[in-house]
């Protein structure tokens, strides 16, 4: 049923409610204020007017019942709208409740005037009337004591004080004047209390705060409180009146944010992202440039630490933002630019000039200044501060001059960052529609960095505003406004034609520009001034230019590899006439390149020398043979002073090119191809003179000695040059000398040739002798003696290295045979046996013990197998056992058998205890699987009796399973009970274990 209109109330009628407690309500002038039931706390009261105690005592007796009274009263009898106008205060009870609380506080602040207790009492009462509830939030962890304000701000945003419902500041403005009345005689009588001041602020946070006292009067409120509370209490304040401001925007926000940074630069990054958010109807874009350029100036002298850890690159970068965005609004047009740029080359034009010669004086021990502008220091007046610069000034309306800015605080501080700031730099241009300007910060970009980096950057964006432009107009041609003419149209066309040309010419230039960044890196690289080269294809004139720009721009010690080649190139494009071949030959010009190529100082003396041989080779190719030989014998031309270090790289490589084997060697090659054979030794006899000759050069001289039937100086060559070399070098020539000289002479010069190996085995190391010695046996074998020739191979035996002395005891050994028999080899066995390692001892003991049993010495054949035994692994080496079985068996008895079972347990236990037994173990393991494979059931008794015993192939005497016929004494034993074992060999007692 609809609520009557006589019954709802207007809102005048709701004014006249108002002022509840204005003023202050007493039992005079309310007297329903005090009932019967309070005249014993009023009496109390007045007895004791001095008791904190009784005061408080009644105010929280009054509050409980207030509180019980809320609580039991029922339904309102307004209207939903209406009691949300008037919130808290919307029923008769709330308003009683609040008169007598506020009789009760009024009385006893007028006996505790200063109290801070009562007053924050009284206040938060007040406000929970007005303001509604207070909704408490939970907080995690503790707060910093001292936090910086970024995070200051970000936690009082979080604890910013919230109300459910309200009175509304238009219905009830006469009680929120009251309130804050209240709160201003508070701060009569306590002005030095920071929370009072900070409950006072609260609740102009209130969304239902009347307008009249939102704006001025709290900003006066702040200011107040900035004057009355000392400074180390300032930040408190700050936070709440940084963010009240933020909440009101405009100017409030400029100027109160303006006030702040003049004491504390944290929050500069903060205030510029107000400036420029997009909820802010009020923008300020300039100011917020050079803020941002002032911190990254700062930053960059280390004057400012970001706290979000913005280096001063990021902060420029920041900075670079805002223009790009807001190119309008914050940068100079073409023509201010321009004018800025005359003006400040004025002015540095103008200091160069104005450099005073005057010396400082001092009056009185303190220096004075004569000449110059003053200088700002800072506090202490040692440090001085940086002079005034209008670019940083954010109250100045004066626009920035973008160019001058990106290149002094960029391209010249942050090279290795020029792409960003190039493109940058252009759009700030293209925002601005200065587009031949856009184009000119592109191609100085371009021209200008060093990096591929930078430059693909650079160049991308290039690309992409050009296509973008041509896209443009392309559009305008297809849907032509009614306005435009025909010449429009035409003057359109025009220009896009020339725009795609630009374009296509910018596409094809690509290669080029990446070469140039290259060149500008390291302009002493020689591949890319090849590749340079290979750009321009066949366009002769351009490739000429290039070698000559690039031959004068390279410094020789610093060039890369191979700066020789550019000349030889060079000289060769020339020879060849041009790239293609269809232009004159111009053979002068290629001498002329090569002749200044000589006079070069490059890094090695092998590139000069390479230079001296192509030329010589040029000539060669055009059939000029004695200019040939005059180019070499200039290059070869040898200096008084030969003492000359080919190492000395602090002399130049003119001063060493005499040295050059390389150069030596082309020269004698011509001198063999074009020369006589005169010229020739002359050339070779040089080469030794200077000692810089090689083994090779040493066996190209003697063989062509050789081929010109110079025998005799051939084997001089040889001498010479085992006097030059040692070893290893010299075996080589050793080898050759021996194997040409026993060729030629054979038999004929028997004692020169054996003086010739005595003296190559006279230094020869051991490791290099052997090959000499089989060389100098054979020569005894077909030429000497047979008895000279074992006397050589005793030798080597006794000489060589280890490693060879198998091989070489094998040879003898055969050799003996040979020539005297079986017999005379056993000192040569035994000699072999006593030098050789281990493991060749064994496989020399094999031989040694064949060999007697072919002369029938059995015994001797036996003690050669015991000997050996001692460095066989019954596990490592089984081929030893298995012969030595095999021997037994078909030689020996059972005793010889058994000796040899018991010698094998013995040496495998040794074995055991020794590092070899992990070897061993690793061995039987990796062919175990073979040897199981490989087992197959022997059909001999004997051998399967033996397989069973010790495991080792081939017959033996004992088994474990198939028993030989007993003999007497077996026959009267009693047989063991239970299964014997099948491994067990029985030994008598009359044998030793």
């Amino acid at each position: 049923m609809p609520v009557p209109v006589s019954t709802t109330p207007s809102l005048e009628s709701l004014t006249d409610i108002f002022p509840v407690t204005f003023p202050v309500p007493t039992p005079t002038t309310h007297p329903d204020l005090v009932s019967t039931r309070d005249v014993v706390r009023e009496e109390d009261l007045l007895r004791n007017p001095f008791s904190f105690r009784h005061w408080w005592a009644a105010i929280q007796n009054t509050k409980e019942a207030s509180s019980a009274l809320l609580k039991a009263q029922g339904p309102s009898d307004l209207s939903p709208d209406v009691a949300a106008l008037l919130g808290p205060l919307a029923s008769p009870v709330a308003r009683k409740s609040l008169q007598r609380l506020t009789y009760l506080y009024e009385a006893a602040l007028a006996q505790f005037p200063t109290s801070f207790k009562l007053w924050k009492s009284y206040l938060q009462t007040r406000m929970s009337y007005v303001l509604g509830k207070l909704i408490v939030k939970k907080r995690a962890g503790g707060r910093k004591k001292f936090p910086e304000m970024r995070e200051a701000l970000e936690d009082e945003k979080e604890d910013m004080e919230q109300w459910e419902g309200g009175l509304d500041g238009v219905v009830g403005w006469e009680e929120w004047k009251a309130l804050i009345a209240t709160f201003e005689r508070a701060l009569v009588w306590l002005p030095k209390m920071p929370r009072l001041w900070l409950l006072y602020l609260s609740i102009f946070n209130h969304p239902f705060c009347p307008p009249l006292v939102s704006h001025t009067h709290v900003r006066r409120t702040y200011d107040r409180a900035f004057r009355t509370l000392p400074p180390s209490l300032h930040s408190r304040i700050w936070a709440r009146y940084l963010l009240w401001a933020e909440g009101k925007g405009g100017a409030t926000t400029v100027a109160v944010y303006r006030r702040y940074l003049a004491v504390d630069p944290s929050v500069t990054e903060r205030y510029t992202a107000l400036l420029l958010s997009e909820n802010n109807s009020d923008p300020r874009p300039l100011e917020a440039a050079k803020l941002l350029l002032s911190l990254a100036r700062k930053a960059a002298r280390g004057e400012y630490t970001s706290p979000e850890g913005k280096s001063p690159y990021q902060l420029l970068g920041d900075f670079l933002d805002v223009v790009e965005q807001h190119a309008e609004e914050v940068g100079m047009d073409v023509d201010d630019t321009v004018e800025s740029h005359e003006a400040h080359a004025r002015e540095e034009d103008a200091q160069t000039t104005s450099v005073s010669s005057s010396e400082p004086a001092s009056v009185n021990g303190k220096l004075i200044r004569f000449a110059g502008p003053a200088v700002a220091v800072s506090a202490d007046g040692k440090t001085p501060l940086a002079p005034f610069d209008e670019d940083e000034d954010p109250t100045s309306l004066r626009k920035l001059n973008i160019e001058r800015i990106v290149h002094k605080d960029g391209l010249d501080v942050y090279k290795d960052q020029a792409g960003r700031l190039w493109t940058g730099l252009a759009t700030y241009w293209v925002k601005r529609g200065e587009f031949d300007r856009a184009k000119m910060t592109f191609e100085n970009g371009i021209a200008s960095v060093l990096t591929i980096r930078d430059f693909t950057q650079i160049f991308d964006a290039y690309a992409e505003f050009s296509e973008s432009l041509i896209s443009a107009m392309m559009e305008s041609l297809a849907n032509p406004d009614d306005e435009e003419d025909e010449e429009d149209v035409k003057e359109t066309e025009a220009e896009l034609d020339v725009k795609m040309k630009e374009f296509e010419e910018l596409m094809d230039r690509r290669p080029f520009l990446v070469n140039d960044v290259l060149l500008r890196r390291n302009p002493n690289d020689v591949q890319e001034w090849e590749k340079r080269v290979a750009l321009w294809g066949s366009n002769d004139e351009k490739v000429a230019e290039t070698y000559g720009q690039a031959l004068s721009t390279v410094v020789p010690r610093r060039a890369t590899a191979n700066f020789h080649r550019l000349f030889i190139n060079f000289a060769k494009f020339y020879e060849e006439g041009g790239t293609t071949g269809e232009a004159e030959h111009d053979l002068d010009s290629a001498r002329k390149v090569l002749e200044k190529a000589t006079k070069v100082n490059f890094k090695s003396v092998d590139e000069l020398a390479e230079v001296w041989c192509e030329w010589a080779e040029m000539e060669i190719r055009h059939e000029n043979y004695d200019d040939a030989i005059r180019v070499m014998q200039r290059a070869a031309a040898v200096p008084k002073n030969t003492k000359v270090n080919y190492h000395e790289h602090s002399l130049s490589v003119q001063m060493r090119l005499f040295k050059s084997l390389k150069l030596w060697s082309f020269y004698v090659d011509l001198e063999e191809s074009l020369g006589t054979v005169e010229s020739t030794k002359a050339v070779y006899d040089k080469i030794l003179e200077l000692r810089i000759a090689n083994a090779q050069v040493i066996v190209n001289y003697a063989a062509f000695l050789e081929e010109n039937k110079y025998y005799e100086e051939s084997f001089k060559v040889y001498e010479r040059g085992t006097e030059l070399f040692t070893f290893p070098v010299s075996f080589e020539i050793w080898n050759i000398y021996l194997a040409k000289f026993t060729k030629r002479y054979g038999d004929s010069k028997v004692e020169r040739a054996r003086d010739l190996f005595e003296q190559a085995l006279e230094k020869c190391p051991d490791k290099f002798c052997k090959p000499i010695f089989m060389m100098y046996a054979a020569y005894e074998e077909e030429f000497g003696l047979a008895k000279r020739a074992m006397s050589v191979y005793d030798r080597a035996t006794r000489v060589v290295a280890d490693e060879d002395k198998f091989e070489l005891f094998t040879i003898y050994i055969a050799k003996a045979t040979g020539n005297y028999g079986l017999p005379a080899t056993r000192p040569i066995y035994e000699r072999a046996l006593e030098v050789l390692p281990d493991k060749q001892t064994a496989e020399m003991c094999l031989r040694f013990a064949a060999m007697e049993r072919k002369l029938g010495e059995i015994d001797r054949a036996r003690a050669i197998y015991i000997h050996a035994s001692q460095f066989c692994d019954p596990r490592v080496n089984p081929k030893f056992w298995a012969e030595w079985n095999t021997f037994e068996i078909e030689t020996g008895s059972e005793d010889t058998f058994r000796d040899m079972l018991r010698i094998k347990r013995s040496v495998q236990a040794q074995f055991n205890t020794e590092a070899s037994y992990l070897a061993a173990q690793m061995a039987v393991k990796e062919n175990g699987d073979a040897q199981k494979e490989d087992v197959e059931v022997p059909a001999d008794p004997m051998a399967a009796a033996e397989l069973q015993a010790g495991g080792v192939k081939g017959p033996a005497f004992v088994s474990a399973q198939q028993k030989l016929p007993p003999t007497e004494e077996e026959e009267d034993m009693e047989p063991a009970s239970g299964p014997g074992n099948a491994d067990e060999i029985h030994i008598s007692d009359d044998e030793d274990v």
